[in-house]
């Protein structure tokens, strides 16, 4: 695991920017895309994909949540409520399948022309913290849905100002083979803000409150 500083917060995603893009890659992106999705949607949806995807409408929101509950959450909030344990393996599971679903979105956002490795690290440079369970507050997830409301909201907004992003982003791959830096930069900090509240909320690896802001 990389090495952070100890005020970074626990989930840290950066992408590297590419300084060329293939238009043809980028004008069938979609149909390129089929195989991986194919693939994602065999596994249990990760957290950080799983709120970007539902804010952006691209997956029903009642039955990922079905999924996500029934696979993750409701299981770790009880491990953590009576028996105070983070096993490490379902950390490293939940670790390695989110970074699946961010290369899977990353290359769905035009960020990387990589296609989405099932194991290899790639452009997108995600890390999460193991927690000790016995520093973590083990009522606190009981609640956590409650205090990420307002997180929610602002997430809601920009996913949907995110689409538009994108919109702009594919259509300036197509002319110039280049993702405008600003909006580039814009994308990985949804990106971002989506994996830091799925941290706190719904891996529940961290008690801090995430942050708002798009940046590191």
């Amino acid at each position: 695991m990389a090495e952070h500083l100890p005020n970074q917060y626990p989930a840290r995603l950066q992408v590297d920017y590419p300084e060329h893009l293939g238009q043809l890659s980028t004008l069938l992106r979609i149909p390129f895309s089929i195989p991986i999705w194919i693939l994602a949607s065999l596994l249990p949806v990760a957290p950080a994909i799983f709120l970007s995807l539902v804010a952006e409408g691209a997956i029903d929101g009642d039955a990922a949540t079905g999924i996500f509950g029934a696979a993750f959450f409701l299981p770790l909030v009880l491990m953590l409520l009576f028996r105070r344990k983070y096993p490490r393996w379902w950390f490293e599971f939940l670790l390695e399948l989110t970074r699946l679903q961010l290369r899977i979105a990353a290359y769905f956002e035009l960020l990387t022309d990589q296609y989405p490795s099932t194991d290899e690290e790639q452009s997108v440079l995600l890390e999460l913290d193991y927690p000790d369970a016995e520093e973590l507050n083990q009522f606190l997830p009981i609640v956590k849905w409650l205090l990420l409301i307002s997180h929610c909201i602002a997430l809601a907004v920009l996913g949907i100002i995110a689409v538009f992003v994108l919109i702009v982003a594919w259509f300036a791959i197509l002319f110039t083979s280049r993702y405008p830096r600003g909006l580039f930069n814009y994308i990985v900090g949804v990106n971002r803000w989506y994996l830091r509240v799925s941290a706190y909320g719904f891996l529940l690896i961290t008690d801090r409150y995430p942050p708002f802001r798009l940046g590191p």
